[in-house]
This record gives C-alpha cells, sequence and structure tokens, in this order.
C-alpha cells in the first residue's frame, strides 16, 4: 500500500468504479479502497442475509424466502437506457464480456388514478388511454418532429430554434395538453421535476430522441437490467481497473486524509501506512462532517419482497412513475420492479424498490400512495438516506467528491456526472463515438457466450428507422388514427 498512485479512489460505487476503470486504461496507477467489505457502497446489491443484517440487526429471514444466495437486493435500483452513455461506456471498455442484460419489460405511468403503458411504439399511441383521439394526432406530430430533427439541419427544425424555445413553448407551439405534457416531460424525457419547462427545448428533444431510440433496440421498454442484479456494474469495472494494473482493497479504514501545506491532497492514511496520490476520488461519505461537501436533500426508499407483479403491468420486469402533480408534490415518486427472471431473487418472488425525494417529516407517509400500488407485501425494508454534493470542484485541492445517488430509476445522471468528472480529472474527454446496437453488446471474442440481452427487439424494429420510430408501423397507426379522427367528426388543425 505504502506507494506513489497518480489517483486513489475511495468507495467502489458504480461512479467511482466506472472513474478507476476508465482512468486506468488510460495507464494512471490507481488505488481503489472501500471502508466496507462489498464492492458497490451506496449501489451495492446484497443477498437476503445481507439485508437482513443490514435493516433488522439480528433478526433471520424467513425459509419461506428461500435460499439467501438466490437474492441480489439492490439498494439504489436504477435501468440503464439501451443507448445511454453508460452502456456506450461499458461497450468502449468492454466491460460487457462481464456481464449478461435482460431487457426491462415495460415503462408505465400513474395518471387520473390509473396506471397507464407509456406508448413505445405507434400502435401503443394509438391505443393508449392516456390522450383522446384529437390529441393522439397532435402526440404523432410532435414525435414525427423529433423523430426527424436532426441540429444540424434547418430543415427539420420545422421553424423552431429550440435553443431559445422553452420547453413549455414548444409543448404549446404542438398543442399538446397537460396530461400529454405530463408524461412526455416525466416518462419519456425522464425529467425529475416541471422545472425543466422553463428551460429551452433543445435538451428535452434529445432525451425523447435518446428514449425512442433506446425503445427501438429491444422493444417494450428503453431499458436493460444486468442479470444478477447492480452489482456486476461496479465488478465489471473493478475487473477492468485490475486488469490494467489497478489495487484494489476491501475492508480498509481511512484514517485521515493527507494534504500538504497549500491544501492539496497528498495521500490517503489506512491502519497506519501512507499511500501517496497526486489526485483523489471519493463518494461522500467519506467527507461527512467536513465542509468539502454539502446536504442538499434526503431521499426515501423501500425495498418491497412480494410474490406478485403490480397490478395493472402484469410483467416480470417494470418502472412505473407517478408523476408530482399526479400527488401534488414537488418531485415524482418512482417504482422499479425486477424478479426471479432476472435471477436477483428466489423463485416467484419480486423485488420492488419504491423511492422519491424527502419533501415532509413523514417520509414514510410520502411512499404510502405508491406502496398501496404494490398490493399485497411479504417483507419491507424502509430508510432515508442523505443526498450530499460537493462544495467545490477538486482543482485546488486534488480532491474529486461524487454526489449521492438521487431517487430516479435510471442511471442517467450519474452517467453525465462520470463523464464530467474524467474530464476534469484528466483533461479528457470519454469516447462515446461507439454506438449501442444489439449487435455491438455480444462479446465477439468468445463464440460460445451468451448473448447479452434476452427479449432483443426483431429486426426490423432495429433497422432502417429514424430516431426509433419504424415508419411502417407508423403509417399503418396513422392511417387507423385518421379513420378515427374522420369517425369523430372533425380533424384537428395541425399547429
Amino acid at each position: 500500500m505504502e506507494d506513489n498512485y497518480d489517483v486513489i479512489v475511495l468507495g467502489t460505487g458504480l461512479k467511482e468504479c466506472i472513474m478507476s476503470g476508465l482512468m486506468s486504461v488510460s495507464k494512471l496507477k490507481v488505488l481503489h479502497m472501500d471502508k466496507n467489505g462489498y464492492y458497490g457502497a451506496e449501489s451495492a446489491s446484497l443477498n437476503l442475509e445481507d439485508l437482513y443484517k443490514r435493516f433488522r440487526g439480528s433478526e433471520a429471514p424467513p425459509k419461506e424466502l428461500g435460499r439467501t444466495r438466490d437474492y441480489c437486493v439492490d439498494l439504489c435500483p436504477k435501468y440503464l437506457m439501451a443507448c445511454g452513455d453508460l452502456v456506450k461506456m461499458l461497450l468502449h471498455t468492454r466491460v460487457t464480456k462481464y456481464l449478461e442484460f435482460k431487457s426491462v419489460a415495460g415503462c408505465y405511468v400513474q395518471q387520473g388514478g390509473k396506471i397507464h403503458k407509456v406508448p413505445a411504439t405507434p400502435t401503443e399511441a394509438l391505443n393508449s388511454g392516456l390522450m383522446g383521439i384529437f390529441q393522439k394526432r397532435r402526440f404523432r406530430d410532435f414525435i414525427q418532429f423529433v423523430s426527424n430533427y436532426k441540429e444540424s439541419d434547418p430543415k427539420t427544425h420545422s421553424g423552431l430554434d429550440l435553443n431559445k424555445m422553452t420547453c413549455q413553448q414548444c409543448f404549446d407551439y404542438w398543442k399538446l395538453e397537460p396530461g400529454t405534457v405530463l408524461f412526455t416531460g416525466h416518462c419519456i424525457a425522464l425529467y425529475p421535476d416541471d422545472s425543466y419547462l422553463k428551460q429551452p427545448a433543445k435538451d428535452m428533444i434529445e432525451r425523447c430522441k435518446l428514449y425512442a431510440y433506446s425503445v427501438s433496440r429491444y422493444g417494450n421498454s428503453p431499458f436493460i437490467y444486468p442479470i444478477w442484479g447492480l452489482g456486476g456494474l461496479p465488478e465489471g469495472f473493478s475487473r477492468l481497473c485490475a486488469v490494467y494494473g489497478g489495487v484494489y482493497m476491501l475492508n480498509k479504514p481511512i484514517q485521515e486524509i493527507v494534504y500538504d501545506k497549500d491544501g492539496r491532497v497528498t495521500g490517503v492514511k489506512s491502519e497506519g501506512q501512507v499511500a501517496k496520490c497526486k489526485m483523489l476520488l471519493a463518494d461522500p461519505t467519506y467527507f461527512v462532517g467536513t465542509d468539502k461537501i454539502k446536504k442538499v436533500g434526503e431521499v426515501a426508499r423501500c425495498i418491497c419482497i412480494m410474490k406478485h407483479p403490480i397490478a395493472g403491468t402484469n410483467n416480470e420486469s417494470a418502472q412505473l412513475i407517478i408523476p408530482s402533480a399526479e400527488l401534488k408534490r414537488n418531485n415524482d415518486i418512482y417504482i422499479s420492479m425486477v424478479s426471479y427472471h432476472h435471477k436477483v431473487a428466489a423463485n416467484g418472488y419480486y423485488i420492488c424498490v419504491v423511492s422519491t425525494k424527502v419533501e415532509t417529516k413523514d417520509p414514510k407517509k410520502e411512499l404510502a400512495a405508491a406502496l398501496a400500488l404494490l398490493g399485497q407485501i411479504d417483507q419491507q425494508f424502509f430508510w432515508v438516506s442523505d443526498i450530499y454534493e460537493p462544495t467545490g470542484d477538486g482543482k485546488k485541492d486534488g480532491v474529486y467528491i461524487t454526489s449521492s445517488y438521487d431517487p430516479t430509476t435510471h442511471f442517467e445522471t450519474a452517467t453525465v456526472e462520470a463523464i464530467s468528472l474524467y474530464q476534469r480529472m484528466t483533461g479528457n474527454k470519454v469516447d462515446l463515438t461507439i454506438s449501442a446496437e444489439p449487435e455491438d453488446l455480444e462479446d465477439k471474442s468468445d463464440a460460445s457466450a451468451p448473448p447479452p440481452v434476452e427479449n432483443k427487439a426483431p429486426e426490423s424494429g432495429a433497422a432502417g428507422q429514424t430516431a426509433g420510430l419504424d415508419q411502417n408501423e407508423l403509417a399503418a397507426a396513422d392511417k387507423a388514427l385518421q379513420a378515427e379522427t374522420d369517425k369523430a367528426g372533425a380533424e384537428p388543425k395541425k399547429p
């Protein structure tokens, strides 16, 4: 341990492991330490026995739940956007050879007190109960605009300047009703609250394009999820780091962060030994009580073990979002559901996790409406964790600190942070030029390896599309919609 390193990383959460892997590939000498005896930190996946130890102390798990080793329960469950930057990083670093994925079966939204599937295809949009007949046509026009939009081609802009037009103005232009705006902004563009409505529309359009493109890869939803849980992600990047010479140490208590007289980090002391470094990267739990982080809120989470899927989804996996306006809140409530099909629970069991940003002094009550949607719950584990953010950017003292995980059920915000950190620490950009096509996820170096993603979309749904829209299906849906519109006796004017 007593050696000189370019970077010391504290904590084995996903963001920290991504960084150690990328920096090792960049030929930096890395020491990666964790005070815990397991990988993952806040984003760890625990077996049943460890889950009970964490939340119930000495209480033993009921025998009817099955074998403890059959469980890999995520403390901070999140899905991967199929064509998002995290998948591109997995491909760029070839960490995919350590993992297998399964597509998430569906995305849902609660609106008007009912659960609806978020439309993933033009046909689903046509049959969706989220919109009336005329609104479906307007939504279809909006999605067609999103599909065709290219920043470099003014002909696709429909005369709109998305850098000046706000999201609300964009929705108004396409005459989208409040209910349509609600599920589009929160369930397709994946914004956690309504503050985005006052921001330039370009980011929202790009988010919608990414959602549609990701849906086209594997079908029913834009998300994929690792078989055996999220714990495989940090472990995969840890292996990558080790392959390139990185050193890993678990169960290492951190006694002191060492600085020079100018306040710049020079090393880390553990068990009486000091490892020297030029830069330090850490999760915020290593700086609690210092002025290098600040608390910005709390996240309430509840893990639920059940014997059935969420009513209204009837799938082996799902994301369900309850938009803030539905419950007159400021922040959305998120529900993720995976099951024994993903090898994260004993046969016949489902794992649901409900999460949101805390707004009151009774966080458990804030989750009550979401928990009511789950039906009978066999076991549940509730906790509240602090949300921390760094107070500095690390350039002055060489200390770079990640933020706590937010309550969302996807890794998009975490990935953006990791990319930013890498650029600040190394001065280089992460190579994200690789595509994220289904065939790219296959490890061609091992012909005997199983396909890393199950439930692939048919080839006709993956190629020859514009931003994920199958043009033949779009035409058929439009024809059916026109017939319904004619039957209703009116034709809404296009904006």
